[in-house]
């Protein structure tokens, strides 16, 4: 006996829950039939065929199971763009954008200056966005696992800016420059790093859902920022600037670190949309 998609969906609704909702349904079906959520919305008498209710079962069990639906959808939107994913990456979160914008905007107001690293890339979100939103930008991508690497270089080539972008494996920055488009220095170094205390991100639902590497930021939440910033003395070009996104609650210790190892410079916090402490930005006067 047939069902039509909307059939199906009142089917599965006593199984929705709070992480579970209404819209991951609707959205999860459209991927099974393959057309937009908006599409399958407007064509809820659209009969399924045997394979698409087994398909349907079948992904509807893994979101039941706890797998997060960007992984079984295997891609997400981020600033605008539709970013594919796997399980070795952290799934891009809107928060991340305020990143995105204020590293375009500041590439935008210094004309001069064009090359940017992308420490901790991951999917490559952060350095695709700025590449396609910045068209004579060189990025370097940088990312200790190389499984990660992989997403970032296929989402580079995605949206045709592989050739403005170099992949390295490395732990933050690399410790040589031999290989580097860069004459040694980023103007711009932007990181999206992990930064979940290692006591909290183990209390949290996403803990054993996405990749701890990708959330475990040590004791503090700080430990890497703290060698990232370090090692930014050196790479950084004169007048560069270093934005960071940081957890809401490590704000002020955040920016005491940043003042403790860039005295000289304009330090600022900005907040996202929740009005929680988000980015670290950090300029260089000389």
């Amino acid at each position: 006996m047939s069902v039509t998609a909307g059939e199906y969906l009142k089917q599965i609704a006593p199984k929705l829950t709070d992480e579970f909702s209404e819209r991951d349904a609707q959205v999860l079906l459209a991927h099974v039939i393959g057309h937009p959520r908006a599409w399958l919305l407007a064509h809820l008498e659209t009969p399924l065929n045997p394979p698409q209710v087994d398909s349907a079962n079948q992904a509807f069990s893994r979101l039941e199971a706890g797998e997060p639906l960007p992984y079984i959808l295997g891609h997400w939107e981020f600033y605008g763009l539709d970013f594919d994913i796997t399980p070795d990456v952290l799934i891009p979160r809107p928060e991340t954008e305020l990143l995105v914008e204020r590293a375009i905007r500041w590439l935008k107001d210094s004309p001069e200056r064009r090359t940017v690293a992308d420490v901790g890339t991951g999917s490559g979100v952060i350095a695709v966005a700025v590449a396609m939103r910045v068209p004579d930008v060189r990025v370097l991508a940088t990312d200790i696992s190389r499984a990660a690497l992989r997403v970032a270089q296929h989402n580079a080539q995605k949206f045709n800016v592989h050739h403005r972008m170099d992949f390295l494996q490395c732990d933050l920055l690399p410790t040589h420059v031999d290989p580097l488009p860069t004459d040694s220095h980023f103007d711009l170094i932007c990181a999206n790093l992990p930064y979940v205390p290692t006591k909290t991100l183990h209390g949290l639902p996403v803990f054993g859902r996405e990749p701890t590497l990708a959330l475990d930021g040590g004791e503090d939440g700080l430990d890497l920022y703290r060698r990232l910033l370090a090692l930014s003395i050196n790479w950084l070009a004169p007048r560069g600037a270093l934005l960071l996104e940081i957890e809401a609650a490590q704000g002020m210790k955040a920016l005491s670190l940043a003042y403790d190892l860039f005295a000289e410079s304009t330090i600022q916090l900005h907040k996202d949309l929740a009005g929680r402490d988000r980015l670290l930005e950090i300029h260089l006067h000389e």
